[in-house]
């Protein structure tokens, strides 16, 4: 499956076609399949790391929309109900797996989180360093080192930007906890980020 975004069509009457749905006919589900399967392949392939399973999960998650469509509340929730479907599966392979470490409690306060070893000046915009190919290349490992719970929430909030409230709920979290959870990533991203770029620096100036 492309990980690129398909080109849109017609726009989707995601209300209609849940109502659709709870009647039985499943004359939609190929609509949501187009809106929605790069999406939760991103996010499954991002967490599972494999691209075989990330097939498997989106299978899995359209299956659970054509069967439990009655289940969604209504279209505001639509991409928290199909991203925590996926996000769950995807958590169930790596249990199955065995590659899915303890996930700490992150109900509590932040404060056991360092606050990064290196600090340096970027010197560039995001924008310029996301075109540069090692700076990406850099900020995708990063980002795969992050545990599955602070990728997730990272992920879902930055990168596929849902909501503080959409992200918490595809999650299972509260809004406090998913702000932690993001808190925690972003700041981990930054050190990571901060000693590459320092690293390189230091090239630069020794070539």
């Amino acid at each position: 499956m492309s990980s690129e975004s398909r080109t849109a069509s017609a726009p989707l009457d995601e209300l209609a076609c849940l109502e659709a749905m709870r009647r039985g006919d499943p004359g939609c589900l190929g609509g949501f399949f187009e809106a929605w399967a790069d999406r939760l392949y991103r996010l499954s392939l991002r967490i599972t790391g494999d691209a075989a399973t990330a097939e498997d999960v989106v299978q899995e998650s359209f299956v659970k929309l054509m069967t439990g469509a009655d289940r969604i509340e209504g279209r505001s929730r639509l991409a928290s109900w199909l991203y925590r479907v996926a996000y769950n599966a995807s958590l169930d392979r790596l249990r199955d797996q065995k590659k899915l470490a303890p996930v700490p409690a992150e109900d509590g306060d932040d404060a056991a989180v360092p606050m990064p070893s290196t600090l340096v000046e970027f010197g560039r915009t995001p924008e310029a360093m996301l075109r540069d190919a090692e700076t990406r290349g850099a900020l995708d490992a990063a980002i795969q080192a992050l545990p599955p719970s602070l990728r997730a929430a990272f992920l879902l909030r930055d990168v596929e930007g849902l909501t503080t409230a959409e992200a918490a709920e595809a999650l299972g979290l509260t809004e406090a906890n998913l702000k932690v959870r993001l808190h925690r990533a972003r700041l981990l991203l930054r050190e990571r980020l901060s000693a590459f770029v320092a690293g390189r620096q230091d090239r630069e100036v020794q070539a």
